[in-house]
């Protein structure tokens, strides 16, 4: 299990409303090991008795050099730190030594518990997975709330979790989860204007490949809960304009029909994922789309002193199994560069090839993909506003992001639609239109440019 299983509903089951609080399982007060070990292990309890934490730790450490592979060891020492709040070293003395096929799962829900007292996000998402993997019927129930608890903590909701003095007392209950995914299944850009341009994407016939475009995650990301909870920023905007990016060149290949995947709290804000997304994750999201899929391609993009480097990966879900993976890294110098060449590379792979002449919109990569990614984010920012899906204070008003994009990318007819997408949405609500925008917008829409695109009618929509 994975990021997907936490913020989908109806893709699992859930934990009962009232789940069966977690405490951590109870020391072995009668372990049947043999040698001295035994009388150590109660020399060690005695010493935490006293409050004699380091004493205690010295001769776990001992036991452990000569008898760490033993269930029954593992299993009393991490229940032993465990009932009295002891989690990091729990943590630094079991997690080194445990082996979920040796040593059964007791020990591990310890340290689970451990890692979820002390925020521990992806190795608790790591430990949980390997759980999972046990296939232990009788443990779904509580490993499901352990992933809800998971999942709460990275939309930030800090009481999800047990606190060490919970783990050492009666335990916290894994509260409900409350990060889902939205699906976008057609460009961004079309939304608004498919009543009155419904040319610019008609429909394709033949057997398609379905394949969904996971929203980019940032690994090791330490602040995700504040950042999501924040108005989107660049780099917000980039993870899921990334996404939206490959699903609009999909939608505009033969064979294939692409969907986009982003991550939305309750709380009526975007998410921002921590972490990657495993086979788990890929499982889950198929058995959420109703037609199914054929591949999911996830993104990740770590960034260390503006060296940004993005790591792409194609699924194969009928087997699960990853088929191809793509790097490339860029300073803000090279950035452009750096993203035309890997879109390129990574359609070249998957044998994209245009729709016939006629069917739709011409396809042209743009050549500024760092403005056009922004300006894709910045324009699903204002529809999901416009259909509540965001708060009013999370989505921001006006067309620059996308007036940008339109500059910086003259010959591309989508980057021109996001304009005039964004201020046909304006003109909707009421808001008064950037000047500028507006007379680009409607240079375009009146040129040959718009007409060849087949959008020279949309000029009504800015009358």
């Amino acid at each position: 299990m994975g990021i997907f299983d936490r913020f989908s509903s109806g893709s699992k089951p859930q934990p009962k409303p009232e789940p069966t609080p977690v405490p951590a399982a109870a020391p072995v007060d009668k372990p049947a090991i043999a040698g001295n070990v035994i009388p150590r292990m109660a020399e060690a309890r005695a010493k935490l008795e006293a409050k004699d934490l380091p004493g205690a730790v010295a001769i776990y450490q001992e036991v452990l050099a000569s008898a760490g592979a033993r269930p029954d060891v593992l299993v009393a020492l991490s229940g032993e730190l465990g009932q009295r709040g002891h989690v990091r070293e729990l943590i630094e003395l079991v997690a080194p030594h445990y082996d979920a096929q040796r040593h059964g799962p007791a020990t591990g829900i310890n340290l689970l518990q451990a890692y979820l007292a002390l925020r521990l996000i992806e190795p608790a998402q790591h430990l949980l997975d390997i759980l999972f993997s046990l296939g232990k019927p009788e443990l779904e129930e509580r490993l499901f709330g352990f992933s809800n608890a998971i999942g709460e903590l990275m939309a930030g909701h800090e009481s999800a979790a047990p606190t060490p003095e919970q783990i050492a007392g009666s335990g916290g209950a894994p509260a409900e989860n409350k990060i889902s995914l939205a699906s976008i299944s057609k460009p961004v850009w079309f939304y608004g204007l498919e009543e009155t341009a419904p040319q610019l994407l008609p429909p394709k016939g033949g057997k398609l490949r379905r394949v969904a475009f996971a929203q980019c995650t940032l690994p090791g990301l330490q602040d995700f809960a504040e950042r999501s909870a924040r108005p989107e920023d660049d780099v917000g905007r980039f993870c899921r304009g990334l996404s939206l990016w490959f699903a609009e060149t999909f939608a505009a290949a033969a064979g294939y029909d692409p969907i986009t995947a982003v991550g939305l709290s309750s709380r009526q804000h975007f998410f921002l994922f921590p972490a990657e997304w495993t086979a788990d994750n890929i499982r889950e999201l198929n058995e959420t789309s109703p037609a199914g899929l054929d591949f999911v391609v996830t993104s990740s993009l770590r960034n260390r002193n503006d060296d940004f480097e993005l790591t792409l990966r194609i699924w194969e879900v009928k087997k699960f199994r990853e088929l191809k993976q793509f790097s490339t890294r860029w300073t803000p110098i090279n950035a452009d560069a750096a993203l035309v060449q890997f879109h390129a590379q990574f359609r070249q792979y998957m044998e994209w090839s245009a729709l016939p002449e006629g069917s739709g919109l011409a396809y042209t990569a743009p050549a500024v993909p760092t403005a056009h990614i922004q300006a894709l984010g910045a324009t699903l920012n204002q529809f999901l506003g416009v259909k509540g899906a965001l708060a009013p204070e999370q989505v921001a008003g006006g067309t620059a992001v996308q007036l940008r994009n339109a500059q910086a990318n003259p010959d591309d007819a989508r980057a021109q639609l996001l304009l005039v997408a964004g201020l046909v949405r304006e003109k909707s609500l009421g808001a008064q239109p950037d000047a500028a925008a507006l007379q680009h917008a409607r240079s375009w829409l009146a040129g040959e440019a718009a007409q060849k695109a087949g959008a020279a009618g949309l000029s009504e929509t800015l009358a």
